[in-house]
């Protein structure tokens, strides 16, 4: 197998989305205990040629991630609850992001603004400390927020899922085969995961927003929303090298809280859930011709 790749993925509601270099595929169990996948191509645009830019990269694929992401959500939520003629494409998908993106942005960058403002009223602070502490108020935010709904029982089971997700990226990039019993000898830590990349956005966010400096608020706010995308592409290249390095003593240093933070978002699947993990894996090598086409057992196409 041709590992030079790095492949990635993300849990959706009782199953994994895995991606690829030219195609996607989620594989998700229905109420009948049956696997169904779904496969499509890549936009080739992005993971060709903008791909190999720096920063400009980052912003460009994450996006389109995001949009993937939240089709794949979509589609394994219909499946899992049995629906008939479930479709991939769904136009209240992009309706959704922009709903989600709004509150994101809304609750982790202008509220912990507005706390510092108010703080800053009544205890004036220097202005790097206020970066410091509006990010500091940030990333608790991010961590309350995980740690909330970790009680739901339906997130329990996609942050398993994220756990196979992990687990079934690991075994591959080690080479081991792919099968459920000795998947799960894997950890459910990896390097290039989305939990690592947000914690990532936090810090940087503190140092960009400092170079701001202390412009009226309404500029402020304006700058939080603007300078998203400049973090965002600035995270895509630190995470992308740190995993690239991760032997690094130093290296090992600044990415242990991102890997102790998947803790949180991660946990031990079952062996079906493997099973959905390893079939979502395996369809996508088929596709991009690095593995020969096996029947996978308790499969629908």
């Amino acid at each position: 197998m041709n590992k030079s790749f790095n492949y990635g993925g993300q849990a959706v509601i009782e199953g994994v989305m895995m991606r690829g270099k030219k195609y996607m595929a989620v594989a998700v169990r229905d109420p009948k205990g049956n696997i169904v996948l779904h496969t499509e191509p890549l936009n080739q645009r992005l993971y060709g040629s903008i791909s190999k830019i720096p920063f400009l990269r980052g912003l460009l694929l994450l996006w389109d991630a995001l949009g993937l992401g939240m089709r794949a959500l979509m589609y394994s939520a219909d499946v899992a609850m049995g629906e008939e003629d479930v479709k991939f494409s769904q136009p209240v998908a992009w309706g959704t992001i922009a709903f989600s993106l709004t509150l994101a942005v809304g609750i982790f960058f202008i509220l912990p603004l507005a706390l510092i403002k108010l703080v800053d009223w009544y205890m004036p602070l220097p202005l790097f400390g206020q970066h410091v502490l509006e990010g500091i108020i940030r990333l608790a935010f991010f961590l309350i927020y995980v740690w909330a709904i970790s009680f739901m029982e339906d997130i329990r089971r996609v942050f398993a899922y994220h756990g196979a997700e992990h687990k079934t990226i690991n075994a591959y990039e080690s080479g081991l085969e792919l099968e459920p019993e000795i998947v799960a000898q894997s950890s459910t830590i990896h390097t290039r995961c989305g939990t690592a990349f947000m914690l990532i956005v936090m810090v940087i966010s503190i140092f960009v927003f400092a170079l701001v400096g202390n412009p009226p608020l309404w500029l402020k706010i304006i700058s939080r929303i603007l300078l998203i995308p400049v973090i965002a592409g600035i995270a895509y290249e630190m995470l992308k090298f740190s995993s690239a390095h991760q032997t690094n003593p130093l290296i090992k240093i600044l990415i242990a809280p991102g890997l102790a933070l998947q803790k949180m978002t991660t946990r031990e699947p079952d062996l079906k859930m493997l099973e959905v993990g390893i079939a979502s894996l395996k369809k996508l090598l088929v596709l991009e011709e690095l593995v020969e086409s096996k029947p996978l057992e308790h499969a629908t196409p």
